[in-house]
Order: structure tokens, then sequence, then C-alpha cells
């Protein structure tokens, strides 16, 4: 099944419609969850044999971009799911199977959320502020508050991180996922925001809750690390994340178009602003500045499921479509509600809603200083 027939146009539609209501109510997305659970999205990435679609990370780029045209909080936190079964596919393709279970448990129907974003750190995978305390057998006891947990409401499995100071041979980053009905973990109703509001990504606090053994994936040292877990992480997240902000670009292009033939001009007689040389130009500029971003995503996404090298450029790349795509997408979408005047200002205008989801962007890790210090690194080398 390709994207475009698993998202047809009717179900985007639906979605569509709901996420206006879903932004009016702060409400989370159960009911386009539900359909897309139905429709086997979430096994997406799970090989065929193990129950999935067998979807390439390339699939899912473009899924992604449809999905987040038509209802931009649904899309971002589904990916957070589609982030670690993107990973465990990312690593099965390189010959690690430490995610087989993941891969199996998300084809039973589990649904799994990215704990990872603590407030102050700009280490992101670098580094934690959550502790994690080893225990007899190798499992760990992580405390801590993550921030910006997607499908709070919905996840069954989180995949979290904590520094490890204690053990002999550390300090290591230990990476595992805990249960959602451990005593132990706390998921706050804090979350009220501008944009993106369906997600409901709250805030989750670990009061020690447990890991077992065999839910433990890597312990590793702090700092830059080319492990595979550490690249399929940055890979699947920046990528299907681009894919979520160029989908609400190519809907906002749109929307202006749709706005530009349907106003008229008192001062041109009547005629549609689609003849206005001004507004022609501003669509123009749009569609130039997005225009560029899908192919681009399309052939990293391409390069990750081929196995391709682009050695110590990989994560330069990647960091920079995400900071790419976020802000054309901002970029877009500007230009799109000046096309379409005042009208946007209004709470139930779509544009004016993607106007407030799309500034959720520049949040998102890499942030703009970050890769352009990342990409620096890459051509540069580290500063001596």
């Amino acid at each position: 099944m390709t994207p475009e027939t698993l998202l047809d146009d009717d179900l985007l539609d639906r979605f569509r419609e709901r996420a206006a209501d879903y932004d009016a109510r702060n409400a989370f997305f159960d009911e386009d969850l539900a359909e897309l659970a139905e429709r086997g999205y979430l096994r997406a990435l799970v090989p065929t044999g193990l129950g999935g679609l067998g979807w390439r990370l390339e699939d899912a780029v473009r899924a992604q971009m449809r999905l987040g045209g038509a209802a931009p909080a649904t899309a971002l936190a589904v990916n957070m799911h589609l982030v670690w079964t993107g990973v465990a596919k990312v690593l099965a393709d390189r010959g690690d199977d430490t995610l087989a279970f993941l891969q199996r448990e998300a084809a039973a129907g589990e649904v799994f959320g990215f704990g990872i974003s603590e407030a102050g750190n700009d280490l992101m995978l670098f580094g934690s502020r959550t502790v994690a305390e080893p225990q007899p057998g190798g499992g760990y006891r992580f405390t801590g508050r993550k921030i910006f947990t997607s499908l709070s409401p919905a996840w069954t499995r989180l995949g979290t991180m904590g520094l490890d100071t204690t053990s002999p041979d550390g300090p290591k980053i230990a990476y595992a996922f805990i249960d959602r009905d451990d005593p132990d973990v706390r998921i706050l109703d804090d979350w009220d925001t501008l944009g993106m509001r369906a997600s409901q990504s709250r805030t989750t606090v670990l009061d020690g809750a447990f890991a077992a053994p065999d839910r433990v994936v890597r312990r590793l040292d702090p700092g830059p690390n080319a492990d595979p877990l550490i690249f399929g992480i940055f890979a699947c997240f920046e990528l299907l994340l681009a894919s979520v902000y160029t989908g609400i670009g190519g809907r906002a292009l749109d929307l202006a178009i749709a706005a530009a033939r349907r106003r008229t001009s008192m001062k041109a007689d009547g005629r549609s602003l689609a003849d206005d040389p001004d507004i022609r130009w501003r669509i123009a500029d749009a569609a130039l500045a997005y225009d560029a971003i899908e192919p681009q995503l399309v052939q990293l996404a391409r390069d990750v499921d081929d196995l391709a090298d682009h050695g110590r450029f990989w994560f330069a790349k990647l960091s920079g479509a995400k900071v790419r795509a976020t802000e054309t997408a901002k970029h877009v979408v500007d230009q799109a509600v000046r096309v379409a005047g005042g009208s946007t200002y209004f709470t139930g205008n779509e544009l004016g809603r993607l106007s407030r989801d799309v500034l959720a962007g520049i949040f998102h890790p890499s942030d703009d200083e970050s890769a352009h210090a990342t990409i620096a690194n890459a051509w540069l080398g580290p500063i001596s």
C-alpha cells in the first residue's frame, strides 16, 4: 500500500475537518489515531514478515507530508511513534536487531512515545539531566522530567534516556524503554499552547521509572557519538519532522492560490487578485522556495534506506534539511497569509491555524544555532 492509497483524499478531508475542532477544544486526536491504526499506519515501517507494511523511510517521508498538510498536530504526534519504528528499521537494515522487540510490539499495536527532550538540555542526545540509576541484573530506574512528550494520552511504551554516573565504567547515557503502567510515571495535564494543540505533548515525570534489562538498548559515552542508534534517531527525527512542516507549507500554498482566485480588487474593477502582479509575485516566491524542499527530503531518506555513506557530512545534511524545511514552511505560510488577507486573523480560519502550527518548527532540534555549528564542524572541522 502506497502513502497515497493509505492516506487517501477522503481520509485527509476528514482529518482536516477534525483538526479545527481539536484545535478549538485543545483536544487529543483520538479519532484520527484510531483510523490510522486501523489502516496500519502505525505499522508502516515494520517489516511485512512481522505484520507491518514494509515501507521504506522514503515512503514515510512522503506520507508525513500528506498527513502534515491535512492535520499538522496529528502528523507531528504520530511522528514520534514513526521515529522509533524508523530507528528499528535503520538498525535492522544495518544488521543490528537491538530493536526487534520494538518492531514486534508495534506490529501488535503498542504505541511508542519519544521521551528524550528536557528543559534546558541543549546537548540533546549527547547529555541528559535525567538520572539513570543502575539496578541489579542490568535494568535502570529513571528520574527526571521529559518535555514535549507527544502522544501523551495514547503512548504505551516510552523511549527515554538518562545519565548514569555511578557505574564503574561511567558516566554513561542509558537508552531504554519503559511502560506506561509503571507507577513511577506521571503525565502532567499541562499542554495549552499556541499551536500544535492536538498533539498533546505533555510533560512526563519519571520518579524512578523502571526499564527492565531487556529494554535497555544502549549505554553510550556522553558527547557526540557515531553509534548507529544515535544516527537512526537523528535521521528519522529530522527527516520525518521536516516532512510534517513541508506538508504545512504545501497546504498553505494551495490555500493562497485559492484565496487569490476568490478575492477581487475594487481598484482593478473587480478583477481577480490572481491577476495582480504583487499577489502573483508572492505566490511565485512561496512556490519557488517550497518546490526545493520535497526532493531534498526524499533523496536523503532514500540515502538512509540505501545505506549511502555521507561520512562526516551525514549530521550536517540532516540538521540542514530540518532547518531549511521548517524555515521554508514559515516563509511560505507568511506569504500565504499576506495573500489571503485579514480573514486569516480569525481563530476558525485554517490558514490562521497553520500560521500558529508552523511556529513550533523553530523549537524542535536541531535549532538554527546547533545546525550551523554542526555544519561548520563538518566543513571546517572542530574548533582547535
